[in-house]
Formats: structure tokens, sequence, C-alpha cells
């Protein structure tokens, strides 16, 4: 997105993990931001070591430091919009709910991340109940995927757009403020996502891209997501410009050389 004169400035901040390997966490966040005309902030709540082919080795950061990076951002930089990732745990979740108690922050978007897209757990079992009862009332909008969406109901894999329907409703009496079901995981010749918001249900469709360089996708769409909505008068229409972007993102991501795995969506299509 070019920024024409007079379009506002926004300043969008990551908190989550990091990828050495550039394709998701908050090294992707930093790009979906910057292709999005957002300058980006970052905190980050774990030292992740994986590429392509998964997941390494984590090493949390303290929560106490992820409170502190969270206070240096807060007390002196405007932040218009905040995209949330990986956690890892308990006691990381419990500093960041604080704080966006605290610095009242608004336009949240959280990436309820579970699993790496090579199925390596990224977020511990024990705090997953404190996800839910503790950040998922403080945040705009959730962004599951059906395996995430299930472990945060403790309930089934939803197997169908209806019962999709059932557990976005379900999210949503959690007390978020919208629900964006990702619908991936299910065979069909369309990736259907579902948004949830009031009363109200929005169904979004776009083709499946057959690629296999989907490494980041969950990161790159919650963080466009964030980088757009100030843009925007809400998710209705935030939610479609911002999956508009990651095809075409994910349209372009085969001509990028990157790893030997699964590879990442190319976050500058339009530029290079």
């Amino acid at each position: 997105m070019k920024i024409e004169a007079g379009m506002p400035r926004i300043n969008a901040l990551t908190i989550a993990g990091t990828d050495p390997s550039g394709g998701a966490g908050i090294q992707a966040d930093l790009k979906a931001f910057s292709a999005l005309g957002a300058y980006g902030c970052s905190v980050v709540t774990a030292l992740v070591a994986q590429n392509t082919r998964g997941v390494q080795s984590v090493y949390r950061v303290a929560p106490e430091f992820v409170a502190a990076q969270l206070d240096s951002v807060f007390s002196d930089v405007r932040i218009d919009t905040t995209k949330i990732g990986m956690l890892a745990e308990t006691d990381i979740i419990e500093a960041v709910a604080e704080r966006l108690a605290r610095y009242q922050v608004e336009n949240v978007v959280l990436d309820t991340v579970m699993l790496a897209k090579s199925g390596d757990p990224l977020l511990t079992v024990s705090a997953v109940a404190t996800l839910r009862s503790r950040l998922l009332p403080k945040v705009s909008l959730i962004t599951p995927n059906l395996p995430e969406a299930a472990a945060l109901l403790e309930a089934p894999l939803a197997r169908s757009e209806r019962e999709m329907c059932e557990q976005g409703k379900a999210l949503l009496a959690l007390g978020c403020g919208a629900v964006l079901m990702k619908g991936g995981h299910l065979d069909d010749a369309q990736s259907p996502d579902w948004l949830f918001i009031g009363n109200e249900t929005l169904r979004f469709t776009a083709p499946r891209i057959a690629t296999k360089n989907t490494h980041g996708t969950g990161c790159s769409l919650s963080a466009a997501l964030a980088a757009l909505r100030p843009r925007y008068p809400g998710w209705r229409e935030t939610v479609p410009a911002a999956k508009r972007w990651l095809s075409e993102a994910l349209s372009a991501a085969d001509s990028l050389e990157v790893g030997h795995g699964a590879g990442p969506v190319h976050h500058f299509h339009a530029w290079w």
C-alpha cells in the first residue's frame, strides 16, 4: 500500500516470538506492517529457533522483561493498532493482559498461536485456560484456525462450516470483540472464513492457491488485519482487504527461494 498525501500515519505493534528464517512471527509481522503502510514496533516474547522445516528450540523471555518492553513502547509511542502472536506461557499472557488494560490499548488482534505450521507446540497446555479467561475479553478480534478454536473451547475439531459457525459463536461469547474463524483446514475448493461480530455473521471466501509455501500465513493475516484496521470503518471492511493482500502474497510465494520446506509468503509482492 502506497501512502498518499493526507493519509494518516499508522503505528502498529507486534507482540510475538521470532523466526530467524523470516517467514513467521515478529519478522513476518513487521514485513506485513511495512507492506501495508504502517510503522512497526515490536515486543519479543520468545526467541524461536525455527526454519521452513520446523521448530528446533524455544527460549522464553522472562515475563517481567516482556512487561518492561511493553512499558517502553506504550510510554513513548502512540500505538494505533496491535497484533499479538506467540505468548508461550501463562505468566507472559498475564503480563500482556495487564498492560493492555493499563494502557487502554485499542484495535488488538490476537492470533491464537498454539502450533507452528509444522505441528510443533508454541503454547503450553496450562496457558490455554489463561489465554481464554484473561486475554480474550481484552482483545478486539481473534483469528483462530479450526484446531485452535477446538483447543480454546475444549471441543472436537469442526468438520463443516456449520460446526465452524457454532464454535465461532461460542468463542464470541467468551468476551472478545469479534471472531474470524479461518476455514483453511476444511477440504473445500475455496477457503471459507467466517466473521462473527455482535449479532452479525459474514462469510468470506478465497480460492485455494496451489503452493507449498504457506509458512507464516496466520501471522501475516493477523498482522495485515491489525495494520489495515485503522484505515477502515470496522472489521467488516478490514477483513476482505487483508484477505486480498494475503491471497496475492500467497500467489507470489513461489517466486521466492527461501529454505527447503514450506517457504514464506511474499509480503512485498507489490514492490518486487
